[in-house]
């Protein structure tokens, strides 16, 4: 299992927090010191929309120009903004076998994933 973010993330803290206090292993994929590459978003944005995956109440999408928030308007043109600024991906995305658990964190859905 594999969990996606940044770590100053207070989202992203919670989620390890709550893997690591439920003794759930994963392996922590740090966005700003890996980066994201076009394969891993393109079979993202096959079982989310672009929509979901692009956190447009962020800070780094409110700091983008209307010039560059107005050449996102589907999957093809969310995905060079994601590489570029891995910071706009809502976050975590929890994934296993490939497959989004979860994006953002939220106790309850975590609970119930894994059956605590």
């Amino acid at each position: 299992m594999k969990l996606y973010g940044i770590p100053n993330c207070n989202t992203v803290k919670k989620a390890r927090t709550w893997l690591d206090q439920n003794g759930i292993g994963y392996e922590f994929h740090d966005f700003k010191k890996k980066g994201i590459d076009s394969v891993t978003l393109e079979h993202w944005l096959t079982q989310l929309p672009w929509e979901k995956l692009v956190n447009r109440a962020g800070t780094t999408w409110k700091n983008l120009s209307d010039e560059e928030k107005g050449k996102v308007v589907d999957s093809r043109s969310a995905i060079p903004l994601m590489i570029e600024k891995t910071s706009v991906i809502k976050r975590p995305v929890l994934e296993r076998d490939s497959t989004i658990l979860a994006l953002g964190f939220d106790e309850p859905t975590y609970r119930k994933l894994f059956d605590k």
